[in-house]
């Protein structure tokens, strides 16, 4: 026997009206389930729609052209009786799932490793299940951290650049920050990112639970204390979360960096605790949007541990826009005080109280490691919450993998994309392992910095014999062109084979020049090799030819001769 069933439109997320652009099946043909049927489009993606039945097609309701909305018929299918039973036996197997299912690979965290590894591991053919505490998928990443901040600073650079034209002819009334819809706009990047990210999840099989894992042993988690998942192999991509200081007041005005992604009203004071890459982001943004700013920084520099000569251009462009930036000061108590918050300092150059609108706490991040049962297991964690693991992304339990900020500094996500990738690779039986000579490190501030590979920092300290070659942007057209000549490139090269080692570069859009740099290392590039590569004219990727050439020292651009 076998039974007519109706393939529907599903409900795909924030797209209400697409149209048909491609029918891919015939009447007559018979496909298996998860076969793609049509493609449809909106004014914004491309989306296949699978059958989520096998049999052969009866009748098929749609052409190239049509309109189409959820639950609408697409066709209609006859289904055997064999894959009746089969659905049937599939949803009695869901139900009893209450209790119980089994997983060939489990991932916990859906930030960008988590769920890079889930895609990677399906699409090399793995039974995979995802499973993400908060109800979106992203993780900090994409709903509270990357994108969202990304969104901000773009608004704030818009703020600054039309502010910085009236000195060259064009003057524009003074801006009207409308917080609602600035945070609307905001909100809605994230939201179309996390229903990509629920389509390419279907579009894999990969099964998506919500809930708070916790393990009960090295093959089995338990979700919020009522489910058990058993599995084969599991991924762990928990993250990390912001770093807090001890004894500071409960209070809604001191945030985190996730909650000053937030604010619904741009204070008129706010003090910026620590003085590294994400309070230094955030202090951009709200300067931009008219709070008036203060840094307060423990160490004797803005963001520790980057080289002193980047450092040095950005705190000169910042001095003039912030009130203050106090160094080697620590914030002694926060006191809560009608409608502000009153701080005690200790510092040289601090003054002994000050009071803030809002406080930010940005003092880096721990990870989440201890957060997760992580000793039923057997997997090395250390009292950080760092995992250690090899270059497959192994723990010392075999089919247990970590990825991501769980495995230590640096804490970014496109280290954690890229193991991610080896984790799965490993799990399904390739040979793979992560094996990045570099890593990049952005600082998306006003300028920005960008830096890759050997610091000075480092190479001083581990007494690498080394030379530098530095260009500055006041001789570059393009970096004039745009009204912004505070910035400069430089390169490391080992002094004895005169390979690239590192580099750094600070100015507007430092994050996209410094992959150049990162190829050059990776490839094992010397600076003939980058001089030689014709880059086009005028940009700022110049930058990195021309410090090339000085070291080899065939710069025409500017006259540094090069002595042998």
């Amino acid at each position: 026997m076998s039974q007519n069933k109706k393939i529907l439109v599903p409900d795909l997320g924030d797209f209400e009206n697409v149209e048909v652009t491609e029918v891919l099946v015939n009447a007559g043909q018979k496909i298996e389930k998860n076969e793609n049927i049509i493609t449809v489009e909106s004014d914004k993606a491309s989306i296949d729609i699978p059958s989520d039945i096998s049999g052969t097609i009866v009748l098929i309701n749609v052409n190239n052209g049509d309109i189409l909305k959820k639950g609408d018929q697409i066709l209609l299918i006859k289904e055997t009786v064999k894959n009746k039973k089969e659905r049937e036996n599939q949803k009695n197997s869901q139900n009893k799932s209450a209790v119980s299912h089994d997983s060939e690979l489990l991932v916990l965290g859906a930030g960008p490793g988590g769920y890079t590894a889930a895609f990677r591991a399906a699409d090399l053919g793995m039974n995979v299940t995802l499973i993400e505490r908060s109800p979106t998928l992203g993780g900090v990443c994409l709903n509270a951290g990357c994108i969202p901040s990304k969104a901000l600073l773009h608004a704030a650079n818009v703020i600054e650049q039309t502010s910085a034209m009236k000195d060259h002819g064009i003057r524009f009334s003074d801006p009207k920050i409308e917080m609602k819809k600035l945070m609307t706009w905001k909100q809605g990047i994230i939201s179309k990112l996390n229903s990509g990210l629920v389509d390419l999840s279907k579009k894999r099989n990969v099964k998506i639970i919500t809930g708070n894992a916790q393990f009960q042993s090295d093959n089995s988690v338990i979700i919020d204390n009522k489910k058990v998942i058993k599995f084969e192999k599991c991924i762990i991509a928990v993250g990390s979360e912001s770093a807090t200081i001890p004894g500071f007041p409960d209070d809604d005005r001191i945030l985190d960096s996730s909650k000053a992604l937030e604010l619904e009203k741009v204070p008129s004071k706010m003090l910026i605790v620590g003085g590294g890459i994400i309070g230094l982001e955030m202090a951009c943004v709200y300067h931009a949007l008219g709070s008036e700013i203060t840094v307060v920084e423990l160490t004797d520099s803005l963001m520790p541990g980057t080289d002193s000569d980047l450092v040095k251009i950005y705190t000169k462009f910042v001095c003039d826009r912030y009130k203050d930036i106090y160094l080697k000061t620590k914030v002694d108590k926060i006191q809560p005080v009608k409608n502000r918050l009153k701080v005690f300092f200790e510092g040289n150059d601090s003054p002994k109280t000050a009071t803030y609108d809002n406080i930010l706490v940005s003092v880096g991040r721990k990870s989440n490691g201890n957060q997760i049962n992580i000793e039923k297991t057997g997997v090395a964690c250390d009292q950080h919450g760092i995992i250690k693991v090899d270059k497959k992304m192994r723990t010392n339990i075999d089919n247990i993998f970590a990825i991501g900020d769980l495995t230590g500094d640096p804490m970014l996500a496109h280290k954690a994309t890229h193991q991610a990738k080896v984790a799965a690779e490993v799990a399904s039986g390739k040979k793979s392992s992560f094996d990045a000579r570099v890593i990049p490190s952005v600082a998306y501030t006003d300028p920005e910095i960008a830096w890759v590979g050997v610091t000075e920092n480092q190479a001083k300290s581990d007494g690498i014999d080394y030379e530098k070659s530095r260009f500055p942007w006041a001789a570059s057209g393009r970096s004039l062109a745009i009204g912004r000549d505070e910035g400069f490139t430089k390169l490391l090269f080992e002094k004895e084979t005169g390979r690239v080692i590192g580099g750094g570069i600070i100015g507007p859009y430092a994050g996209d020049l410094i992959s150049e740099v990162a190829l050059a290392i990776e490839m094992g590039a010397d600076a003939a090799d980058i001089g030689m590569t014709v880059h086009p004219h005028p940009t700022l990727s110049e930058t990195i030819a021309f410090t090339a050439e000085a070291q080899e020292g065939i710069l025409t651009d500017l006259y540094m001769p090069k002595t042998n």
